[in-house]
């Protein structure tokens, strides 16, 4: 039996998925999660050879959960969310989830993406997986400046503004100018895409 835990923020949705599962001979639901939190300490207690994890949840969420349960255990991770922005599927992969599926799939779909993480394998969804490698491949039409770089490697760092500005004695809004070109490089619209997009086009290491 492959074990599975479920982790999203609505009752509804769990609810539906157990019911999918529980109809599969060879898959057991082994607990519940409404929210990140709550699933890293799941998955810690009851060790499940998968969890299905949402992407979208107040708190921690599911690109938080996945790195914190990936520290700990050998657990499969497979995010099932309604979104799949470019941004959204980046940061999943580079979390290290063995899975993206959107939450219109099937039941087929969805045990046998089970059935295929629990062996170690990873599974997209056909969309997103089009979508990440024309994200992935996409060259950069402008090069990054030797300083936009360094932003962003202590962006990736945690840094606010404000540190960034004194670790490389510029000032804040020096900082903010270098971000916002990076942002237009990269086709980006935020911080956390911009670091995701640079290091998997291989700028940042």
């Amino acid at each position: 039996m492959i074990r599975v835990l479920l982790v999203d923020d609505h009752p509804v949705v769990r609810e539906g998925l157990r019911g999918m599962l529980e109809a599969e001979p060879d898959l057991t639901v082994v607990g519940e999660a409404g929210s990140g939190e709550e699933g890293v300490a799941q998955t810690r207690a009851l060790a499940p050879d998968v969890v299905l994890m949402d992407l979208r949840m107040r708190g921690l969420d599911g690109v938080g959960a996945t790195e914190r349960i990936l520290t700990f255990s050998a657990t499969k991770v497979v995010v099932l969310t309604t979104y799949e922005t470019d941004a959204d599927i980046l940061r999943a992969v580079e979390a290290g989830a063995s899975g993206y599926l959107l939450k219109d799939a099937s039941r087929a779909d969805l045990a046998g993406a089970i059935r295929a993480a629990a062996r170690g394998e990873t599974v997209l969804a056909p969309s997103v997986a089009g979508r990440l490698v024309n994200q992935v491949r996409r060259p950069v039409q402008q090069t990054l400046s030797a300083r936009e770089v360094e932003v962003l490697a202590l962006v990736a760092k945690g840094r606010t503004n404000a540190e960034i500005g004194r670790a490389l004695h510029i000032t804040e809004a020096t900082v903010k100018t270098h971000l916002l070109r990076a942002f237009g490089k990269l086709e980006v619209s935020d911080r956390t895409a911009a670091v995701t997009t640079a290091m998997a086009r291989g700028l940042l290491s």
